[in-house]
């Protein structure tokens, strides 16, 4: 649904031709259909699409599903909103409880988004879903805000100017768009490859500033193979189109870890790539990062076991974990790979101390020591239970000896 135009100013008249024809291109794919933009997939679960309205379907130019990881009760974010079909996909799924801000530059989107706003609630049995503008590289600024400043202080001198400035920075600080660490699941559809190059770093490092700890993004997007060639890379069509902005399919992983995520993975990827222009291939990607390991390491006597099936695996932080051992973590880490809604737990044992080190208690641990825990230690060298039952039954839960070895 990609209608987020890619420039970093506010100023009229400052857009890039590849900016304009972002803005112009999308503006008419919500007045008419505009089959060649994105690369429009299968798959939606048809209980939240039978009560979308027929315009808002039609006019979706998204290139996967970010909307299916979302959990009851979510505030949700997405970024660059188009028409609104993720929107209100996401309000049935996150419920009553949960919200759902679609952010977005396009006019003529956000007036078809917010058309149906009202006929949504009603259908669904309550409203939870609204369309702000902005850009999804500034997401403090409120460009609706912004706007109503400007109708009653039109800019005509260099002092205008300066006030012009001071009140950006006045809604980012006091009235922010979305405010750092409010929501739980940042999502995106085909949007993220319509920013400028020297935007991106901002851009994820707004996503990262919005979500709450623990929160999670799930960007779906489209990548290449190897990099465009420049005359790719100019042509506003094709920057329109969701290709001369595309990802690396490796750098779009690297941007969120750039930005301070952990638990990086790829949830989708199509098989067959979506366009080859000069013999590189565009497919579409979906992937999911997690926020949540800055924060002190302190030592509590915990270890984590990796299940395997590898010999060994690091994580984003460079902790080695070799299969079957009890390797030492620090308490912010143990908690990470133990958060049955995180992206770990399947894969590793947490191990806690026989007696709790409380935090007050706690003292700081070099996490950049990749060490084997030894047992004692998380007993504790005082340990000397014996807890010997010949009668017992050594397995099952049922006291059932025939499932004895």
């Amino acid at each position: 649904m990609p209608t987020q135009a890619n420039t970093s100013t506010d100023q009229p008249g400052d857009s890039s031709p590849i900016e304009h024809e972002v803005l112009s291109r999308y503006a008419a794919g919500a007045e008419a259909v505009e089959p060649a933009l994105c690369c429009p997939i299968e798959g939606y679960d048809a209980r939240y699409l039978e009560i979308l309205p027929r315009e808002i379907v039609d006019k979706d130019y998204g290139c996967g599903d970010p909307s299916r990881w979302a959990r009851e009760g979510d505030t949700v974010v997405d970024l660059g909103s188009g028409a609104g079909k993720i929107c209100y996909i996401l309000s049935q799924k996150v419920g009553p409880t949960g919200q759902v801000i679609g952010v977005d530059f396009n006019n003529a989107m956000l007036k078809l988004a917010r058309k149906y706003q009202d006929e949504m609630a009603e259908k669904i049995g309550y409203a939870n879903t609204r369309f702000v503008k902005g850009r999804i590289q500034d997401l403090a600024l409120d460009l609706d805000a912004l706007n109503a400043w400007l109708a009653n202080r039109p800019v005509s001198s260099v002092e205008d100017l300066a006030a012009l400035d001071a009140e950006r920075d006045r809604i980012r600080c006091k009235a922010p768009l979305i405010r750092s660490d409010s929501v739980d699941l940042v999502v995106s559809n085909c949007v993220l490859n319509l920013v400028r190059p020297q935007d991106k770093v901002q851009l994820f490092d707004e996503i990262f500033r919005v979500l709450r700890r623990g929160g999670r993004a799930v960007i779906s997007d489209i990548v290449c193979d190897e990099a465009p060639t420049e005359r790719v890379r100019n042509d506003p069509k094709l920057w329109s189109g969701c290709i001369a902005g595309a990802f690396g399919e490796d750098e779009l992983l690297e941007m969120f870890e750039r930005a301070g995520f952990h638990g990086i993975e790829i949830l989708a990827r199509t098989e067959q790539p979506w366009q080859v222009i000069d013999g590189v291939e565009f497919r579409s990607l979906t992937v999911r990062a997690y926020k949540g390991k800055q924060g002190p390491c302190l030592e509590r006597n915990q270890a984590a076991i990796y299940k395997g099936p590898w010999k060994q695996v690091v994580d984003d932080d460079g902790h080695v974990y070799l299969r079957g051992k009890r390797m030492a973590v620090c308490d912010k880490t143990h908690r990470l790979l133990t958060d049955p809604q995180g992206p770990y737990a399947k894969d590793m044992i947490g191990v806690e101390p026989h007696h709790d080190v409380t935090l007050d208690e706690a003292v700081e641990m070099d996490c950049r020591r990749n060490v084997i825990r030894h047992p004692r230690e998380t007993k504790g060298l005082e340990y000397h239970e014996t807890n010997y039952e010949p009668d017992k039954p050594c397995c099952g839960d049922n006291g059932d000896d025939n499932a004895c070895c």
